[in-house]
């Protein structure tokens, strides 16, 4: 069981520990050292802000290690089939939905660009399906060094920085010719018929921890242990915390929660954009449906890394509680999902993708490539089981708004991709 923080902050003069031994050069774990002795515990969201966007020292802001050289690969990485499901997928959605005549393709959190790029050589390859139609693409990074990568990648250099009367901090042209710009909220993305994607987005999330104990909820905080100088530790709020009185669903069964407010916020920006402007939103993230408990890890040169130790040298993610976001759209739009990853690139043909692309590789080396990606992809002890994909669409997609009246004259909706079982909550 974890030891109750004191009810006031303990006044303590820990020795300078040995950060360093730590590996990374400490600055950040001595920041929040400062910090926890100054006003005592913090939260778990908190701890994770500063330790993944800390201006100074954040894991994302000075690294973000996408990548095999980094702390984490993302399936983009692992092979271009995905995301040129994504691409097709966003195509089907716009047919089904009568072809409107812009399209804004929104990514929340692009990592190095690479699934962008991705979705853009389908559509370059389905120009002559988009010819009538004004595309343009939305990025919404934070990250200054990420933001390089993507543009790099995506315009080969070609951008300007802070373009005048526009909400976005950069524009440029993607090599396949299509605008491109980027910006650091959401709220800042012009409104209009858009489609969002958020890949390993809302996982990374400041998340708040919650123990159930004998006398009712606690919150789990991080604070100095005081036994270790320089060493974080878990501790529980000494009383019931306004993120427990706030995120607690009175039904909840669990003994152990973790709640993203952050991302509550953002679906529910996302559901109200789709109810008025049109278009569909795509999560894809590790998750669960409401069922787990304590997921919050640390990754560090693609290994487990403990979550205390070493703050900002490496990342630090929660699985997505899906049942929390479908309760977050509010109604607003219908919610698909969440399914198995590899349920949905079945659905959206893979193996047909897989075999095309067998044949017209050459050599042996390219053919292994792409069965071992798509071995990581789809086996389930591998990315197949604990990817979920999850799809806020409008509800008039999936039902007519006269359907009660005359059913028989109304030409059927088609399914829509990707999630042949329409699990509509």
């Amino acid at each position: 069981p974890l030891p109750t923080a004191p009810a006031a902050a303990p006044l303590c003069s820990g020795a300078r520990g040995e950060a360093e031994a730590a590996g990374g050069d400490g600055a950040m774990l001595r920041h929040l050292a400062r910090k926890l002795r100054a006003s005592g515990p913090v939260t778990v969201a908190e701890y994770m802000r500063e330790a993944l966007t800390n201006p100074g020292q954040g894991y994302y802001t000075r690294r973000g290690g996408v990548g095999e050289s980094g702390d984490f690969i993302t399936s983009p990485e692992i092979s271009q089939v995905f995301g040129e499901l994504i691409g097709i997928w966003y195509i089907s959605e716009w047919m089904a939905m009568g072809k409107p005549s812009t399209f804004q393709l929104v990514e929340l959190g692009p990592g190095r660009g690479t699934l962008t790029e991705d979705i853009l050589r389908v559509f370059k390859q389905l120009s002559s399906v988009l010819s009538k139609c004004d595309v343009s693409v939305h990025l919404v990074e934070v990250s200054p060094k990420l933001s390089e990568i993507q543009a790099a990648m995506l315009t080969g250099g070609k951008v300007q920085p802070n373009p005048e009367d526009e909400s976005a901090y950069m524009k440029g042209i993607s090599k396949t010719g299509i605008p491109i710009f980027w910006y650091r909220d959401i709220q800042d993305v012009p409104a209009g018929y858009s489609f969002y994607l958020a890949h390993e987005f809302f996982d990374a999330l400041p998340i708040h921890k919650f123990q159930r104990t004998e006398k009712g909820w606690r919150e789990v905080l991080v604070d100095i242990d005081p036994e270790v100088p320089d060493q974080l530790r878990f501790v529980l709020s000494p009383s019931r915390t306004p993120a427990a009185q706030n995120f607690i669903q009175p039904e909840e069964r669990r003994d152990h929660v973790e709640v993203c407010p952050e991302a509550g916020v953002i679906v529910q920006r996302l559901a109200s954009r789709i109810e008025k402007d049109g278009g569909a939103a795509l999560v894809a993230d590790y998750g669960h449906d409401g069922t787990k408990t304590d997921t919050f890890r640390g990754f560090r040169n693609h290994k487990l890394h403990d979550v205390l130790s070493a703050p900002g040298t490496a990342d630090l993610t929660a699985d997505v509680d899906f049942s929390y976001l479908r309760k977050m759209a509010q109604g607003k739009t219908a919610t698909l999902g969440p399914i198995k990853q590899r349920e949905f690139l079945k659905n959206m043909g893979i193996d047909l993708r897989l075999q095309v692309l067998l044949q017209n590789s050459g050599d042996t080396a390219t053919r292994e490539q792409l069965l071992h990606s798509y071995d990581m992809l789809m086996n389930p002890e591998k990315m197949g089981d604990c990817f979920n994909f999850f799809a806020l669409l409008p509800h008039h997609r999936l039902v007519h708004p006269d359907k009660k009246d005359k059913a028989e004259s109304k030409s059927p909706l088609p399914p829509v991709d990707g999630f042949n079982e329409l699990l509509l909550k």
